[in-house]
């Protein structure tokens, strides 16, 4: 059986780009969204497509179009999307969020199906620096990190990866956040993984996680993946870089549920603090936490629901939860 060190090496050394982004430093002038759509394609609850433990979001922003995360299976939103009449050729970026295969299992399979129809669709793909280190398993033996195990099959579809360090403006008034700082003491991951660092092989705090960033002038729209970094040193790291202003919507899975309720309170107060004024809470996010955020912070069922395939947020119109979710 190969070792996890010798998979790396091989690994490494199979072709496939990867480009550094340029940080941005912190207050620099930032561009308004004027229009924004988010639509979400894979998470557990469904109403109409098929749920999974996992999470994607097809941005719509100013004319641009971007797929944020790729499910879990590797047919689940290519059917969702089907279903949905949603035709991911002419998308030219992918985000994704951080490493694990509930957010990544379905790139390969998505660039795939596109590829024939449009050879720029889904090719070019952002990521936080930490995505392809090894998560060895716990034996030591094996590679548990997908992307790394799949960095070949990347290169060989065309794939292009734009590594990012910090935060970084990738089109007017729509920023990615790059790994954000743990500021305060969140712990939104299992603790149960290890990853090999430049520094060794230490805790997996999934260093690599970051979010989307939308400056618009109702507030900051944030998209997250599993909110792995904690949605409060998010929301406080993209009120620094990009713009002081409050939480216009928060999108996406924030990993809050498995929290107790001291911890959950002290979130929800945060996020009330900071001016959220809607909700739409996926993938891990939680039941109870949907609904303590929108006790705590002051919000109704409109503005604070559970997430489910099919529904978005929009600016200037709010949350289509679609039905069961309603």
């Amino acid at each position: 059986m190969i070792s996890a060190l010798s998979l790396v090496a091989l690994l490494l050394a199979a072709p496939s780009p990867v480009q550094a982004s340029s940080p941005v430093a912190p207050g620099a002038a930032s561009a308004r969204v004027k229009s924004l759509k988010i639509l979400v394609l894979s998470t557990m609850l469904a109403d109409e497509g098929i749920g999974e433990w996992g999470f994607s979001a097809l941005v719509e922003v100013d004319g641009h179009r971007i797929l944020f995360d790729t499910g879990a299976r590797p047919t689940t939103v290519l059917e969702n999307a089907r279903e949905l009449k949603v035709d991911l050729a002419g998308v030219p970026e992918v985000v994704l969020s951080h490493n694990h295969s509930d957010h990544t299992g379905g790139l390969l399979t998505l660039r795939k199906d596109v590829q024939a129809r449009d050879e720029k669709a889904l090719a070019r793909v952002h990521v936080g620096r930490g995505l392809f280190w090894s998560r060895p398993t716990a034996d030591g033996t094996g590679e548990s990190n997908l992307p790394l195990k799949t960095r070949a099959d990347y290169a060989a579809a065309g794939l292009t990866f734009i590594e990012h360090d910090g935060a970084q403006q990738i089109l007017p008034g729509v920023w990615l956040t790059g790994p954000v700082p743990r500021v305060h003491p969140e712990r939104n991951w299992s603790g149960t993984g290890r990853v090999r660092t430049p520094e060794g092989l230490v805790e997996d705090t999934i260093p690599e996680d970051q979010s989307l960033v939308f400056d618009t002038d109702r507030g900051l729209v944030i998209l997250a993946g599993c909110g792995h970094a904690g949605i409060v040193n998010t929301v406080d790291y993209a009120r620094k870089v990009v713009r002081a202003a409050p939480i216009h919507a928060i999108v996406g899975g924030l990993h809050l549920y498995a929290l107790d309720d001291e911890r959950l309170n002290w979130t929800a107060d945060q996020l009330k603090a900071a001016g959220l004024e809607n909700l739409m809470g996926a993938h891990c996010t939680g039941l109870e936490a949907v609904y303590r955020i929108r006790q705590r912070a002051g919000l109704d069922r409109k503005t604070a629901v559970v997430g489910a395939v099919g529904s978005s947020f929009a600016l200037g119109q709010g949350i289509d939860p679609r039905d069961l979710a309603r």
